[in-house]
């Protein structure tokens, strides 16, 4: 094996690496309205969530074509770039999984490998009109489109419901629940699974094995298509308490209202190849519901601290995208490489073990929000 040999095998497990964390950083996009209002158990929740995003990420390939050509300059790009713009996007999507926030981690993979393809070959390598139509556009749009439909059909929902009885009525929506977020979950799958389809692609075309335009292997489609499953049942539950018990005190109605709403969304950006942020448009389709209902409690200081994370994404992952570039391209060769994944390795061990103080976990991702991502452990449960 020669040296480009490994450093591309590296490229293709941080690339996978990043998958994982996007599957188990955006499982409350689709699953968390559900299991706040116990239409589905936790288990059970992610559980289907993962299955269905491992069949939706072989439906479609647009938006994996849109992030191997769209964003930047493939002459411009070699491994070393991808693999530090995978770097710059892993990190931050484990500090806001760790802070409970609910970013999105399409915009950090884009702004990883934006700022590292810059600080590699300059702002000329990137191509700034697909970026702001393919990704700043949609994502400016998304939240409010999303959470407009979702008010809307909140409003509608209890409007025409009024008159059912109080146990059929509930029970229905709880059914409702678990089809429209199975939808939710297969149409994740469709779009943010290819995102790093589209990133393996780059790096494959970046070291020759494939010609620029060319489309994803199918073992890089299988491969991200597990890779997402398994974080996506690993769940989330840092981001998935947040978003089910911190944003919005939602109702089954306003769950089934907002989760209809997503899947609509997310399935039209698919079609169009638009690399959408599935996290904005559920949050926009969460908040909408809140806003739908009369009397809804909505906090807003919640909203607003998500909405200044999802402003400092791109700028943030391109920025340590670009640091991860120059250090390993300071070092050099296959060590500068290795020496950055060593440090990957050893920073993603650290996120996780303070992640354990308290834990976030299937049992008390449903307790009663406090204003904290992790509740307070009881006096038992302390002592013990």
């Amino acid at each position: 094996m020669t040296g480009n040999d490994a450093v591309l095998a590296l490229v293709v497990v941080t690339a996978l690496g990043f998958d994982f964390t996007n599957g188990f950083h955006d499982t409350g996009n689709a699953m968390a309205t559900s299991i706040v209002t116990g239409a589905l158990p936790p288990r059970v929740a992610v559980g289907v969530s993962a299955v269905l995003n491992l069949a939706g990420a072989f439906l479609s390939t647009a938006v994996a074509a849109t992030i191997a050509s769209g964003l930047v300059n493939s002459h411009d790009v070699t491994l070393t770039v991808v693999f530090a713009g995978l770097t710059g996007s892993i990190l931050w999507n484990l500090a806001t999984w760790f802070l409970g926030i609910p970013s999105s981690s399409s915009h950090a993979l884009i702004g990883g490998v934006v700022g590292a393809t810059m600080a590699a070959a300059g702002s000329s390598a990137v191509k700034w009109q697909g970026l702001v139509s393919k990704v700043i556009v949609p994502a400016a749009l998304s939240p409010f489109i999303a959470g407009a439909v979702a008010a809307l059909s909140t409003y509608l929902v209890y409007r025409l419901t009024r008159d059912v009885p109080e146990r059929p009525r509930g029970h229905g929506f709880r059914l409702g629940q678990v089809g429209s977020a199975s939808m939710v979950s297969l149409a994740h799958g469709t779009n943010d699974a290819q995102k790093t389809m589209g990133v393996i692609t780059l790096a494959l075309i970046a070291n020759g094995t494939l010609h620029t335009g060319a489309k994803s292997p199918t073992w890089v489609i299988a491969s991200c298509a597990v890779a997402i499953a398994l974080g996506t049942y690993i769940g989330g539950w840092r981001v998935i308490r947040a978003l089910g018990k911190g944003l919005v005190e939602i109702e089954s109605p306003q769950g089934m209202a907002s989760e209809s709403a997503s899947a609509a969304v997310i399935l039209s950006s698919t079609d169009f190849g638009y690399s959408l942020s599935t996290t904005h448009v559920a949050t926009g389709s969460i908040l909408g519901a809140g806003v739908g209902k009369k009397g809804g409690v909505v906090r807003w200081h919640i909203a607003r601290r998500m909405v200044a994370a999802w402003l400092l994404t791109l700028p943030a992952a391109a920025l340590v995208g670009a640091l991860a570039y120059w250090a390993a391209h300071g070092i050099g060769g296959t060590t500068g490489v290795v020496v950055i994944f060593i440090v990957l390795v050893l920073a993603s061990i650290a996120f996780f073990v303070a992640s354990r103080h308290p834990a976030v976990t299937p049992e008390n991702v449903n307790a009663a929000w406090t204003g904290s991502v992790a509740p307070t452990p009881d006096a038992e449960q302390v002592s013990s």
